[in-house]
């Protein structure tokens, strides 16, 4: 869900953009909640903040993010996670989500998370940076396109969860599994 609403090309607001800390799990869950809101999301937000505090803090985090401040509030966010290319042989970013509130919105922000993003990857050696866009979200692609963010038409995105996922899983182990956690509702 790496979008944003409302975007358009203006002068970068003075943001702090910096890593995410345990203190701002609570307003990253509530921007995860906006953003899907925002985007008309088809489904409900089942993470709760422990989740998303599991995702970025635990031992075995699976995740970052980035929280951008303005005037010492919080603005946006972005949260990302490694990835590679067995084609490349090399790593790459995919940004989960990227999110500016409604009142900075237009202000630049948006683009401003992106390149400090961009800069991670060079920084790490990463041959991409790639997200996933709701292709009802016209004005997050009309953004996107501006930056020469290319569309993968050759890519279709499949996915496996909920019953589907454990029957699959049972099939191999022999047994009903309890997974940890499961959405039952697709997402």
């Amino acid at each position: 869900m790496a979008s944003m609403a409302k975007m358009e090309d203006a002068p970068a607001v003075q943001a702090l953009i910096r890593p995410a800390t345990e203190s701002d799990v609570e307003v990253i869950h509530r921007f995860i909640v906006e953003l899907a809101k925002a985007e008309d999301f088809p489904g409900t937000v089942t993470a709760r903040p422990e989740d998303v505090a599991d995702a970025l803090f635990a031992a075995d985090a699976v995740a970052e993010a980035v929280v951008a401040v303005v005037d010492g509030e919080p603005a946006g966010f972005a949260l990302f996670y490694p990835t590679y290319s067995t084609v490349l042989g090399r790593r790459g970013i995919h940004l989960e989500d990227l999110y500016v509130s409604e009142r900075h919105r237009g202000s630049g922000l948006g683009r401003e998370i992106l390149a400090h993003l961009a800069n991670v990857a060079v920084q790490r050696g990463c041959a991409r940076l790639e997200w996933w866009v709701l292709r009802t979200n016209v004005a997050a692609l009309r953004f996107y396109a501006r930056l020469q963010a290319r569309d993968l038409d050759e890519i279709e995105i499949l996915r496996l969860d909920g019953r589907p996922l454990l029957d699959l899983a049972s099939s191999v182990a022999g047994e009903a599994l309890t997974p940890r956690r499961v959405h039952e509702a697709s997402s």
